[in-house]
């Protein structure tokens, strides 16, 4: 089992880089409602004018700096288990993804 597992990470080692910035990316669109959300709650009572540019600033700025810095964070994380896991742990953190958007009703 050990082996199987380490064949997995080393198919899949060359592409960590780009699955640590997928998985950011499809955290930041099932977390991202939930952001604007309170964020749209704290501005409300805010001009109209500085709503959009502080809601502009969050979607270029606020996402993208979470995702060209998150991306390494992920990657980071997934370096904690030990080197047969690394992987299996990616697969496992899509899936668990997966279910929690399944469970939020986005799919």
């Amino acid at each position: 089992m050990i082996d199987m597992l380490a064949q997995l990470t080393r198919w899949l080692s060359p592409y960590f880089g780009q699955m640590s910035l997928m998985l950011m990316a499809t955290l930041l669109v099932v977390f991202g409602d939930i952001v604007n959300k309170y964020v749209k709650q704290v501005l409300s009572p805010c001009h109209f004018v500085i709503r959009v540019v502080l809601f502009v600033l969050l979607c270029a700025f606020g996402y993208g700096a979470l995702t060209l810095y998150g991306a390494p964070l992920v990657l980071h994380l997934i370096r904690f288990f030990p080197g047969y896991l690394q992987g299996a742990a990616f697969i496992a953190a899509f899936f668990a993804v997966g279910i929690f958007a399944e469970r939020r009703r986005y799919m």
